[in-house]
C-alpha cells in the first residue's frame, strides 16, 4: 500500500458548520489561510484550495494518509475528504487539549493544526475494521497518553529543569491491512523551531535557543518515555512502527543545535549505543549512494520560508519525515519520494506549504 504524509496548512479554516450542525466546507468564495503566490496580495478562496487539494490527493493516489494541521475534530476532516478526496475514506484526528501552564491551576486549551488520519476503504485493501485508535488525551491509552503530557527535563544536564508540553498531542493508530501484518504510526506535528521576523541579533539567538530546547525536549521525551519502551515490551516489541509527520527538524546541526550539541530528528531516530532501537529514514534511503555516503540532504526539501531579513531570499529545509522501526523484513517500507508536481503539472507548493512525502508499505501476512 501507499502512504503519504502531507502538511496541508491550516486545514481547520476550511469548513464551518451547517444549520444542523454538521460539519461542512465554507462557502467556495470565503477567503481561508492557505498558501498564496508571491504576486497574490489575498488569501486563496475555499473554491480555489479546493480544487487544487482535490488534484494533489487525486495525484497521491495513497491508500493511507497522515494529515498533518489538519481540523481539530474527525468529523471536519471526514467532511473535506468527503468532498475533495476519490473513493471512500475513513477519518480521524487526534484532538490536543493541553496543559496551558505548570501548576494546579493550569487550564486546558485547545490546540489547531492537529494530526489526522485518512483512510482510503473502497479498494479492498484493509481489514474490517481498517484501524484501531488510542486516543492520546486518554490516560487509558497507556503509554502514548503518559509520553505525551506536559513533563519537566533538565534538556542541557545542567541541574536547570524546565517544563514543556506538547501543542499538538501525538496521533497513534494501529493499521490493519487485509491479508498483511498489522503495523503501527505514531503521527508527529512539533512545535516549529522557526522565527520568521527580523530581530536584533541577541534577541535572535535567545528566541532561537529556547526554540530549540523546547523541540529537542520533545523529540528525547518521546525517544525515552515512548519509542524505548514500545521497542523493548513484549507486548509492542514485534510490531513495526512508523513515526512520521513534520517533526520541524531535519539531520545534522544547525546553528543553533551546534551551541547545543544535539540534534531533534536523530534523536528520535535513536542512540549508536542501543543500535537495536534505531529507527531508519525512508527518504534518507531514497538517496543515490553518493549523497547517503556524503550525507548531501539538498534534494530532500520539504519546505520553504522567506528569509526575515533578506529579501527575495528563500530556505529550503528538509522536516518532514518518514522514520520505520527495524523490528520487520528489510524494505518494509520503500520507494520514498516528494512528488514536486502533479501528473496535470500542478506544482504542489502551491496547494500547501509542504510537499508530501510518499512511500511505499510491504509487510507478510503473519506466519507467511
Amino acid at each position: 500500500m501507499k502512504i503519504a504524509v502531507w502538511n496541508l496548512e491550516w486545514l481547520n479554516d476550511m469548513v464551518t458548520t451547517d444549520a444542523e450542525g454538521r460539519p461542512v466546507l465554507k462557502p467556495g468564495n470565503a477567503r481561508v489561510r492557505g498558501p498564496k503566490p508571491p504576486w497574490q496580495s489575498e488569501n486563496p478562496t475555499v473554491a480555489e484550495r479546493s480544487a487544487l487539494i482535490s488534484a494533489g490527493l487525486a495525484d497521491l493516489d495513497a491508500d493511507l494518509i497522515v494529515i498533518v494541521e489538519g481540523p481539530n475534530l474527525g468529523g471536519e476532516l471526514q467532511a473535506i475528504f468527503d468532498a475533495l478526496a476519490p473513493g471512500t475514506w475513513s477519518c480521524h484526528v487526534q484532538r490536543s487539549r493541553y496543559m496551558s501552564r505548570p501548576g494546579p491551576d493550569g487550564r486546558r486549551l485547545g490546540s489547531s493544526q492537529c494530526v489526522g488520519l485518512a483512510i482510503r476503504t473502497d479498494r479492498g485493501s484493509f481489514a474490517d475494521p481498517p484501524v484501531l485508535i488510542w486516543d492520546s488525551e486518554d490516560p487509558a491509552a497507556g503509554t502514548v497518553h503518559d509520553a505525551s503530557e506536559p513533563f519537566f527535563l533538565d534538556v542541557e544536564e545542567n541541574g536547570i529543569y524546565e517544563w514543556f508540553r506538547y501543542e499538538r498531542r501525538p496521533l497513534y493508530a494501529e493499521i490493519r491491512p487485509a491479508g498483511g501484518q498489522p503495523f503501527r504510526i505514531l503521527g508527529l506535528h512539533l512545535k516549529s523551531k522557526g522565527i520568521f521576523q527580523a530581530y536584533e541579533w541577541s534577541k535572535w539567538w535567545q528566541m532561537a535557543d529556547a526554540n530549540r530546547r523546547r523541540l529537542l525536549a520533545q523529540c528525547r521525551h518521546i525517544r525515552t518515555h515512548f519509542l524505548d519502551r514500545y521497542l523493548t515490551e513484549a507486548e509492542t516489541a514485534g510490531i513495526p512502527l512508523l513515526v512520521c509527520g513534520d517533526i520541524n527538524d531535519g539531520p545534522g546541526f544547525d546553528t543553533s543545535e551546534m551551541r547545543l550539541l544535539a540534534s531533534g530528528v536523530e534523536t528520535l531516530m535513536g542512540s549508536v549505543w542501543k543500535p537495536g532501537l534505531t529507527l531508519g529514514n525512508a527518504l534518507f534511503d531514497s538517496l543515490p549512494d553518493k549523497d547517503r555516503e556524503a550525507l548531501d540532504f539538498g534534494d530532500l526539501s520539504t519546505t520553504r520560508f522567506p528569509d526575515p531579513i533578506f529579501n527575495d531570499t528563500f530556505h529550503r529545509v528538509w522536516i518532514d519525515h518518514i522514520l520505520y522501526s527495524r523490528n520487520a523484513p528489510a524494505g518494509w517500507v520503500s520507494e520514498a519520494r516528494i512528488p514536486r508536481d502533479t501528473a496535470e503539472g500542478t506544482e504542489y507548493w502551491k496547494i500547501s506549504d509542504h510537499f508530501p512525502v510518499i512511500a511505499r508499505i510491504d509487510l507478510p501476512a503473519p506466519n507467511s
